[in-house]
């Protein structure tokens, strides 16, 4: 098992409640029977109600995680969350370089659904040095906004903001329209071609870390040898039905149900006994 298990690395922050970043990444991996390891970046406090405060780690910490894993483990595929400042941002991208990471997954948090802000104003620029090494940039409306300067009212402007993210770096852009009216439609950028995904919206309040968990499955699904196009369409089924079966944890927004598969089929067993 060990020889063909694929190993997937999460680069992201902490959320202590788990619905979230690091933690909402090695569950999906999980659900995805690769091998999970995580490099933290930020400890954050934060529960379904909203995030309070965040804690950076040192540049040099988060350096030293990444390079521990690389010179031990074969990594094949890595997704990037949460970096919240300039200094975290390039020692990332100057240590993924020198590992010749591959399968690289950028998901660029910006701002909790609480409206906590999880990268600084002054890193927004930097994070173009990271879309120059990412293979897939998965960035929601509100995000693509601040990285292309395109106001984003439908379709069109999704393509196009895609294009100027693309223009800047990223090798390919899934921008997310959950925040838009109507269905949900995401629209892939990929070798100049346009490739939409589109799906009634699942109702449901339970959707902490629905972007975390659909970039570290499209992470996961590349890993597996899967090309983009079907990764993704892969990674959104997986998080649909993670909506569907969310968990009414906490008094807020709660989490995704990343292993109700898996229970459930740990459930038949045990029934069948």
């Amino acid at each position: 098992m060990s020889k063909t298990l694929k190993k997937v690395l999460t680069i992201a922050g902490s959320d202590c409640s788990g619905g979230a970043g690091i933690q909402a990444d090695l569950k999906t991996m999980c659900a995805h029977r690769v091998y999970g390891m995580s490099v933290i970046t930020s400890v954050t406090v934060q529960n379904t109600q909203k995030v309070y405060a965040a804690q950076d780690i040192d540049p040099e910490i988060v350096t030293g995680q990444i390079r521990a894993v690389y010179e031990d483990i074969q990594v094949d595929a890595v997704k990037i969350g949460m970096v919240s400042n300039v200094q975290i941002i390039q020692a990332i991208k100057e240590e993924l370089l020198r590992q010749k990471a591959k399968n690289i997954v950028l998901d660029p948090v910006m701002i909790s659904k609480s409206g906590f802000s999880l990268l600084k104003e002054e890193a927004i620029a930097a994070m173009s040095e990271l879309l120059q090494i990412a293979d897939i940039v998965t960035p929601n409306i509100p995000e693509a906004e601040l990285l292309s300067g395109i106001k984003i009212k439908g379709p069109k402007e999704m393509e196009r903001s895609a294009r100027v993210i693309s223009e800047r770096g990223a090798a390919a852009v899934l921008i997310k329209g959950g925040h838009l009216p109507g269905s949900a439609l995401d629209i892939f950028c990929y070798k100049g071609q346009f490739y939409p995904f589109e799906s009634p919206k699942i109702p449901g309040k339970n959707t902490h870390g629905t972007g975390c968990t659909l970039s570290a499955a499209i992470a996961s699904n590349l890993a597996k040898g899967l090309m983009p196009v079907e990764a993704i369409k892969q990674a959104k089924a997986y998080v649909g039905q993670g909506i569907k079966d969310g968990l009414a944890i906490g008094h807020g927004v709660g989490p995704l149900g990343h292993l109700n598969e898996i229970y459930r089929q740990l459930e038949r067993i045990e029934e069948s006994r």
